[in-house]
């Protein structure tokens, strides 16, 4: 932690006038550089948005039913700019191969080019510095060359969908063999993976450093906003989780481009042909290095949204968090435990009943800390003066919905529920509740909470509202009856929505009611996909003509409102401010007002 002098000497020194490419474009003040995480990860968001639309629209209408109908619209832009090889769709017809690229990148698109970098990118990035009273990240320059590692990622991404053969096709898990013998665009998955898994690793060093290093007089750990924590924490689930699998991205590249065996097995049949250049290594080792970042994986996008959450709750409700030390207990554990939980997801590898009890039991324990850090939230709603604003109420809706996808998700944390369940679309409603209305619900919450501090104005509260209940029914009108089709049969991996396997009056199969549901689902789907459009123009809107505000609007006690609207270069005019108290003292009794800022001394 740096001394005052320190501090202020930081925030005192004058900077040379920057010109637009240096300050907006290779920047490297840590608050330009989140915008920049955010700005990029909201256009993955919308398209690998517009990937799932059109794998539901081929879900729902798929060819050779009676239900067919042609892709709407955009059928001709994807086959005249796409390579004829790596579409294989006609006349508005999706093949089985493109609709497994969809699949693919959908996947990866939304976990690693836009979840991640919003939630550990974009807030974090432009919120700790600010509310650990620093002045900047500590590796300002590693900070740069982190979000250029993720947009050449991001561009090697997209450019794979113009190869001949298409982007990955391999799922978003890209298991072996599979993989290996997938067209060119597993290879630019794999060259675009190792470049993301760069950039997060230097972001990652970057936070731990800074919150540790940066810390402003007097904000001792327990002082630390409950974000701050998450995000650290977040960093340290990123810094060891992420290595193995760009070690095992780096070997699969080899066994593709190489001739190696670390993941390609002896006596490997394909097409009734001998693949005799391969000897000895194991599909399940890759399996292993992939799930063992896979399920902290999970954490990384939940954490940063129980921080945002906790953070608008506290000042929404005018009252201090309850139980902020269990929190944070809590928030360690499940950073400890969420690296010993891996194996869940590989109960129908064959493992032995020994080592299957072990993940059940570690999976089960790691529900807890999730369940108090949720009571937590819910317990500080009571007896508080909620205001009802837009931030508030993304962030109440996440709780219920997270709680939704937390609880679904402990019959698939055990190995005898997990059979029938694993690989169905209970796994996609289960894994979506807690991603799609749990942490993007929590990061729009965010983004009407601190798009204040970032540009000095307020977004329209009528818009806020006109998008967020849309948004919140369409949502659970998706995901909600995926349950049931999971737990009647229905997997995942079926490109015509389960048709093929449809029952008849003497065969056993999937009920017709189970799968005309995917029209329904698909159409919540596009009603989800309108509910975007008032949040895009609020946010554009709102840039030039919102209200203008203060430093403080919502009259918060964290250091972040301390600072200007938008704040200077260096954040703190005349260096750093001085802590004197806990995160959350709203309501202080005897206070002159209902908040009490971090930064103000105690009356003696």
């Amino acid at each position: 932690m740096q001394t005052t002098s320190e501090q202020s000497h930081h925030g005192d020194v004058h900077h040379e006038e920057l010109g637009f490419i240096r300050k907006y474009i290779f920047s490297t003040d840590h608050k330009v550089i989140g915008i920049q995480y955010g700005v990029t990860a909201i256009f993955f968001f919308l398209f690998g948005f517009s990937l799932m639309l059109l794998m539901r629209w081929q879900i729902a209408y798929p060819a050779g039913t009676e239900n067919f109908k042609p892709v709407p619209i955009v059928a001709d832009l994807i086959e005249k700019m796409l390579h004829a090889e790596s579409t294989s769709m006609s006349d508005g017809v999706i093949s089985s191969d493109f609709y497994n690229t969809l699949g693919a990148m959908h996947g990866t698109i939304m976990v690693f080019l836009a979840v991640v970098p919003m939630a550990f990118g974009a807030f974090g990035n432009f919120v700790v510095p600010l509310q650990i009273g620093a002045v900047d990240m500590t590796f300002p320059k590693i900070n740069a060359a982190s979000y250029w590692c993720y947009f050449a990622g991001g561009i090697v991404m997209v450019v794979s969908f113009f190869l001949p053969g298409g982007a990955a096709s391999s799922g978003w898990t890209s298991y072996t063999p599979l993989a290996v013998f997938a067209t060119t665009g597993q290879t630019f998955w794999l060259f675009g993976m190792v470049l993301l898994i760069t950039s997060s690793l230097l972001g990652a060093v970057n936070f731990i450093t800074t919150i540790i290093q940066e810390r402003a007089p007097g904000l001792t750990w327990m002082k630390l906003p409950f974000f701050v924590w998450a995000q650290f924490v977040t960093g340290f689930l990123l810094l060891l989780a992420f290595p193995p699998l760009e070690a095992a991205g780096v070997m699969q590249l080899m066994d593709r481009l190489a001739g190696t065996s670390f993941f390609m097995p002896s006596g490997l049949v394909v097409s009734e042909v001998l693949q005799e250049q391969y000897a000895g290594g194991s599909p399940l080792l890759w399996q292993h290095l992939f799930w063992f970042l896979g399920h902290p994986e999970v954490y990384v996008l939940i954490l940063p949204a129980m921080g945002i959450v906790c953070e608008i709750v506290a000042n929404n409700t005018r009252k201090p968090i309850f139980g902020y030390r269990s929190l944070v207990y809590a928030v360690l554990s499940l950073g400890f435990l969420s690296f010993i939980v891996w194996a869940h997801h590989m109960y129908l590898t064959g493992m032995g009943t020994v080592i299957s009890t072990f993940f059940q039991t570690t999976t089960m324990i790691i529900s807890i800390p999730s369940v108090i850090i949720l009571t937590v939230l819910f317990l500080s709603l009571w007896g508080g003066s909620i205001r009802f604003n837009v931030p508030m109420l993304f962030a109440l809706a996440f709780l219920p919905m997270f709680g939704i996808g937390g609880l679904t998700g402990l019959p698939l944390g055990l190995n005898a529920t997990d059979i029938h369940l694993h690989d169905s679309y209970y796994v996609i409603a289960h894994f979506h509740y807690v991603v799609a209305p749990g942490t993007i619900f929590a990061m729009f919450a965010g983004v009407y909470y601190w798009f204040p501090k970032a540009t000095g104005k307020k977004m329209s509260e009528f818009w806020g509202h006109v998008h967020f209940w849309p948004s919140l029914i369409f949502m659970n009108l998706i995901f909600m009856p995926m349950f049931i089709q999971g737990m009647a049969g229905m997997s995942r991996r079926m490109y015509d929505g389960g048709a093929f396997y449809a029952a008849t009056d003497d065969e056993i199969g999937l009920p017709m009611s189970v799968i005309d549901l995917n029209v329904n689902i698909t159409h919540a789907a596009i009603g989800l996909a309108i509910a975007q459009l008032p949040f895009l123009y609020n946010l554009v809107s709102s840039l030039f003509k919102g209200e203008k505000v203060g430093r403080n609007p919502w009259q918060a006690t964290t250091l972040e409102w301390v600072a200007a609207s938008p704040p200077p270069h260096g954040n703190f005019e005349g260096g750093a401010p001085t802590v004197y108290r806990g995160p959350y003292e709203y309501s202080v009794p005897g206070a002159k007002q209902d908040f009490t800022p971090q930064n103000e001394p105690d009356v003696k």
